[in-house]
């Protein structure tokens, strides 16, 4: 029995031992350090805190280490992000669409350029919103409003320049305004955003749906519209169903610093792989109503170029740059 005993225990230790070594091998980062160039609150943010919250509970990352620093669509923390993280292997920034327009339209020396891609995670329609007190009833109410006097409806959105403003410099345009007589009001993060709408500070707002959709459901704003293709909610029209041909969505991802060792952004791809494969990120997508856009290497890349042109063609286009 005492024998038994020991071959029991010993083979017990081992199990332990090979246990602990498949959660050993499970991590591929000891630590993270994750940068929001905007505040707390808003799409980039809520993506950052997203993948924190999926990678920790699959042991892929042992912590985290966030920073925001909001301002101009993320051109403000952009210089801060290459200049104290160059070469560092173990940082990310959450990013997207919406720095694209703010370092075309701010001619910021810093650009995306600056940045190594390492995936595109989610893609998300906006919808157009008002206070639950507005007058303004529906998306015709609104458009009635922009086409008589655009300088006095006010709308809050992100930073200028971002897929926000150029949403509302499109809108304009499609109803035979200019859209240099937009009255925008750009905020660094969703959260003061959204004080604004609801405090009737502004007439209407423009953002992620998701950044919107508790407030939606609360009955605290109205949607009005839409910017994606399709329908997010049966009950809410498209802006291209409502009679204004303007289709407008939202990528977001992650990049490394420049100077990165090639095998050190392989490394933050697989993660990121490893993140987007697990059945806990397909649940977060659907609780955070986000579209998966999920691309990595030349094919980002590639997307990340074009991406680039078509925004710098639009907001020449809208006199936005």
């Amino acid at each position: 029995m005492s024998g038994r005993r020991h071959l029991l225990a010993a083979t017990a230790g081992l199990l332990a031992a090979a246990i602990a070594g498949d959660a050993g091998a499970q991590q591929r980062l000891a630590s993270l350090y994750m940068f929001i160039p905007a505040g707390p609150g808003g799409g980039w943010d809520g993506l950052g805190r997203a993948i924190e919250q999926v990678a920790r509970q699959a042991g892929l990352v042992g912590s985290f280490q966030f920073e925001n620093v909001g301002g101009a669509g993320g051109s403000v923390g952009l210089p801060r992000f290459v200049g104290q993280r160059r070469g560092r292997p173990d940082a990310l920034m959450v990013t997207g669409s919406i720095m694209v327009g703010a370092t075309l339209t701010n001619k910021t020396p810093v650009g995306m350029k600056d940045l190594t891609p390492v995936a595109r995670m989610t893609e998300e329609a906006g919808v157009v919103v008002v206070p639950a007190s507005s007058e303004i009833k529906d998306i015709k109410g609104l458009f009635d409003a922009l086409k008589a006097n655009p300088g006095g409806t006010s709308v809050a959105g992100g930073s200028a320049g971002g897929t926000d403003h150029i949403t509302l410099g499109l809108i304009l345009k499609a109803l035979g305004r200019s859209a240099k007589e937009g009255s925008y009001v750009a905020f660094a993060g969703g959260g003061p955003a959204q004080a604004a709408i609801l405090g009737a500070q502004v007439k209407a707002g423009i953002s992620g749906y998701s950044e919107f959709a508790e407030q939606i459901k609360s009955g605290r704003m109205r949607a009005l519209a839409t910017t994606g293709g399709q329908r997010l909610d049966p009950s809410i029209p498209t802006l291209k169903e409502s009679g204004v041909d303007v289709v407008m969505t939202n990528w977001r991802g992650v990049f490394a610093p420049p100077g990165i060792r090639p095998d050190a952004r392989d490394k933050l791809v697989a993660l990121m792989t490893e993140i987007h494969a697990l059945p806990a990120w397909t649940e977060m997508l659907k609780t955070r109503e986000w579209a998966d856009a999920f691309l990595t290497g030349e094919a980002f890349s590639a997307f990340l170029a074009q991406d680039v042109t078509q925004t710098e063609a639009v907001l020449k286009e809208i006199g936005l740059a």
